[in-house]
């Protein structure tokens, strides 16, 4: 006999829950919404000249190991 979908989903949970895991709920924001692209873009473009941003970017870079990369 076949389990239905919420016992499998059940079991697993518990599989996870005893390799020491709990769930999580994560809200994110939704790129499909109206207006998403425009503030992303105006967000964006405000930090295009900034310094700190600058700074704050170069960080990673100055940082990475890419001898040999090329």
């Amino acid at each position: 006999m076949r389990t239905n979908v919420a016992q499998r989903v059940q079991k697993h949970r518990a599989g996870l829950r005893a390799a020491d895991l709990r769930p999580v709920q994560i809200w994110v924001l939704d790129t499909r919404s109206r207006g998403f692209a425009v503030e992303s873009r105006r967000q964006s473009q405000s930090l295009c000249n900034d310094a700190q941003e600058a700074n704050t970017l170069g960080c990673p870079e100055a940082a990475a190991d890419t001898v040999g990369w090329e």
